[in-house]
């Protein structure tokens, strides 16, 4: 178990931390140019990106802010602890686990970090048109996330063709993941609730 001041400084600095090792992850990546395959490259890329789109998410807890008002009016339904837990596992250890995935399994299964890109920036896109204004991740989910999970989706499917199934199948996994979150804070908002009533 981490120290309390580690965790404190973990709760308030992650999407910085990510945002430094992303540029790091960039810098390194003339020298896997030459070495690794295009849908390597493509799928490595992803992680980085996201972990930019991560900071005009999370600056300052507006994700979790926003999500709070728009869902629990205030109440404090999705936690820091579940945001750093959502983030730093499900998605730069999934996307770290695609790109080992790739590597020694099938290159299709790429497509894992690739969906996770793709249904994330829908995902907000479906929500700015639903409320007619920005939510938190917005504009990079537009200018980064959809071009580069575009990008590295049709260079999988040009160089590995993967099958319909595992689309369909990788594409469901990273939808369902996105509805837990959304099931998640029910379950929080139901348990605030029945605290406030006893």
């Amino acid at each position: 178990m981490l120290p309390r001041a580690a965790r404190t400084w973990i709760d308030t600095n992650w999407p910085y931390a990510g945002l430094t090792a992303g540029l790091f992850l960039l810098a390194i990546l003339p020298l896997l140019w030459r070495a690794w395959p295009l849908t390597l490259l493509v799928v490595f890329l992803q992680l980085p990106i996201y972990m930019a789109h991560q900071v005009e998410e999370h600056h300052h807890d507006r994700f979790r802010t926003f999500v709070n008002d728009h869902l629990a009016h205030g109440r404090n339904a999705l936690t820091t602890p579940a945001v750093v837990f959502i983030n730093l596992v499900g998605v730069w250890l999934v996307d770290l686990a695609a790109l080992y995935l790739a590597r020694f399994v099938d290159p299709s299964l790429g497509l894992i970090a690739i969906y996770l890109a793709l249904v994330n920036a829908l995902a907000h896109v479906a929500v700015a048109i639903l409320l007619r204004a920005y939510n938190p991740g917005l504009i990079t989910a537009i200018l980064l996330l959809l071009p580069a999970g575009s990008i590295g989706w049709w260079i999988i499917v040009h160089n590995d063709h993967p099958s319909l199934s595992a689309h369909l199948q990788i594409a469901g996994l990273v939808i369902l993941a996105h509805a837990a979150i959304l099931l998640y804070v029910r379950y929080r908002i139901h348990q605030l609730d029945s605290s406030a009533a006893v």
